[in-house]
């Protein structure tokens, strides 16, 4: 595994997360032109892991913005035609609301907040079709959805989709780097991450990888704002790919920093100790939380075996509101987050992911059993 830095080991927000000082310092390398040999040579490193990352021998497409500009890419990219979103959280409902916002025509498949898609739920709306009549053009589906820390077997949901002729839209941004995924073999459509969760960068970029056939599907479709959008064309980010560039000009030092940090992982830790040890963190994570249940009140949301294993989302005991929490473990010297949307309030959020571990994990959550105690007086 990649090896923590002194000082490490104190911020467990669930994105963005902990960054290590020698992937920071990369960032001080001096500018380089993004159309030359060397930018081409950087690039080639960065794709080369990313491949390894996402399970893919497909280009990884390398964009300077927060993963929600490939959630817009990839609908833009997606046949014309209704969209399923399925909602179990804050950030599948993001999804459906950039599929409006890009003119689409949206129908949401409810699901419990906190716990994963059901692929037969997910078949029968298939099958049943929009309202509005004909059939859906394509699904987006959270992996591992961050406000709630549930876990959706997206393989299923895929082929589920793959089935019905409907492409699938995943958005992995808790999941990648952190959460088995394997973009092939799964069959993909399209699938996506941002640099500031479980990779372990700072924000500001995404990654993405598209199926071929996706893709062409893509490129069949006329170009411009009606359709494959301008900044987000996902067929420019595969053209650019095949000359090792990014078709607008690149965040420079955030790709020193994904170069350092790949370069890392690839020397320490293959991909699957990687996915073991976010596994490990969380089975502490749910054990601690299952060892105070009684005395403080706590449960963790996602249901048993649907749990993501990069972010845990902690139900509260009525009465006890999550902000007091987190100011607390602020006071203790450590940063976790609040509960998200409609959750905000009754539920905090643990980040246990990136190049943390069981023994930084352990600190935290000391530290979260002082709070407790100090705030509910047990």
């Amino acid at each position: 595994m990649t090896t923590p830095d002194a000082g490490f080991g104190t911020f467990f927000l669930p994105g963005p997360t902990e960054v290590r000082p020698a992937v920071l310092a990369a960032m001080l390398r001096p500018m380089i032109p993004h159309r030359g040999a060397d930018f081409e040579a950087l690039y080639a490193r960065c794709d080369a892991g990313l491949r390894t990352v996402f399970r893919t021998e497909r280009p990884v497409y390398l964009s300077s913005s927060s993963a929600t500009g490939l959630m817009e890419g990839a609908v833009r990219a997606a046949p014309a035609g209704p969209i399923l979103a399925v909602v179990n959280g804050a950030f599948s409902e993001r999804f459906a609301d950039i599929a409006r916002a890009c003119g689409r025509d949206v129908q949401v498949l409810d699901v419990v907040w906190g716990c994963p898609a059901d692929p037969d739920d997910v078949a029968r709306a298939l099958r049943t079709g929009p309202s509005s009549g004909g059939r859906f053009a394509a699904v987006t589906v959270v992996h591992s959805e961050t406000s709630t820390g549930a876990l959706t077997d997206v393989r299923a949901v895929a082929a589920v989709a793959r089935a019905h002729g409907v492409v699938c839209l995943v958005d992995s941004v808790t999941g990648v780097g952190g959460a088995e995924l394997h973009a092939d073999t799964w069959a993909l459509d399209f699938v996506l991450t941002g640099s500031q969760k479980a990779l372990a960068l700072p924000p500001g970029l995404a990654f993405g990888v598209a199926s071929a056939e996706f893709i062409a599907g893509a490129a069949a479709r006329p170009a411009g704002a009606a359709a494959r959008g301008r900044y987000f064309d996902l067929t420019e980010f595969e053209t650019y790919a095949a000359r090792r560039q990014t078709p607008n000009t690149p965040a420079l030092s955030l790709f020193y920093a994904l170069d350092v940090q790949l370069a890392a992982m690839a020397a320490c830790e293959p991909i699957e100790a990687r996915w073991a040890r976010h596994r490990a963190m969380a089975e502490q994570m749910w054990a601690w939380v299952d060892a105070r249940a009684e005395r403080f009140g706590l449960g963790v949301l996602a249901p048993s075996g649907a749990r993501s294993p990069t972010v845990t989302t902690v139900a509260l005991p009525a009465g006890l509101d999550s902000a007091a929490l987190v100011r607390a473990l602020a006071a203790r010297g450590y940063t976790i987050g609040a509960g998200y949307g409609r959750l905000r309030g009754t539920t905090f959020r643990v980040g246990h992911m990136g190049d943390h571990t069981p023994e930084t994990l352990t600190g935290c959550l000391a530290a979260c059993d002082d709070a407790l105690a100090e705030l509910t007086g047990h």
